[in-house]
């Protein structure tokens, strides 16, 4: 059987994180779950070691001090992922935004139709996006179509953050020149896949934001993305040296 991982950043989400994993560890293929959590004081730590004790052999979780950016948690968590040798590696939020039912077709969209990369998109089947107020809708959905124009990649939702990668995939981007943290790692990562020469594929779900814990959208985050775009048109995407 291939070996899943779920990569789920945490910070304050106690409102969430039992039930999501109780959501993932409830579907059939085995999925292993790895949580990156940002020394939240809201004790979204202890609800995971508790975890921890009844699923021992599928709940990890890697502990940082502070709030160190979404890119951060999750360069840590694939290089992680990578070294324990999983072979197919996932990224989830934990506040059900993400549908866990929707893992395993991300997962068949790689392991049996061929893509190197899933994303779970909200744009490549018209607008998939619920209780979003309508100028987030717009502002978001018009930020992947900046993004595919200045880049000229053929990818919907470039800003998505639910997404499945084969393990070469990871193994190949040069994790450590990644430079963006925020929203703007989404795209990076994209970017760096799509240049190297790997395959995408565009999954539709729909994106239901979080009814529980706060969201971490801040104006700084799609600054970062609209100008980091410019400098990744400006970069040569090289694979990572053996």
């Amino acid at each position: 059987m291939d070996r899943k991982i779920v990569i789920i950043p945490t910070y304050n989400e106690k409102e969430n994180i039992e039930k999501i994993i109780r959501a993932v560890f409830s579907l059939e293929g085995g999925y292993h779950i790895l949580v990156i959590e940002d020394g939240s004081p809201d004790g979204t730590a202890a609800i995971v070691k508790r975890l921890q004790e009844e699923f021992p052999e599928r709940l990890f979780m890697i502990e940082r001090k502070g709030k160190l950016g979404l890119g951060t948690a999750y360069i840590t968590g694939f290089k992680w992922s990578v070294e324990q040798k999983y072979d197919y590696i996932f990224e989830m939020d934990a506040d059900f935004s993400h549908n866990p039912e929707d893992l395993p077709k991300l997962y068949e969209a790689c392991s049996r139709d061929g893509a190197d990369l899933a994303i779970g998109s909200r744009y490549c089947n018209g607008i998939s996006v619920i209780n979003w107020p309508i100028g987030r809708v717009i502002m978001s959905y018009y930020a992947s179509v900046y993004v595919r124009t200045v880049l000229g990649m053929k990818v919907y939702d470039t800003t998505a953050g639910f997404k499945c990668y084969r393990r070469k995939v990871l193994e190949t981007i040069d994790l450590d020149k990644v430079k963006m943290k925020g929203y703007g790692f989404q795209i990076e990562m994209k970017y760096s896949t799509y240049s190297l020469g790997f395959k995408i594929k565009e999954v539709p779900i729909i994106f239901v934001d979080r009814k529980e814990g706060t969201s971490k959208m801040s104006s700084g985050i799609f600054g970062e993305a609209f100008w980091g775009v410019m400098k990744l048109k400006m970069r040569k995407i090289k694979p990572k040296k053996a």
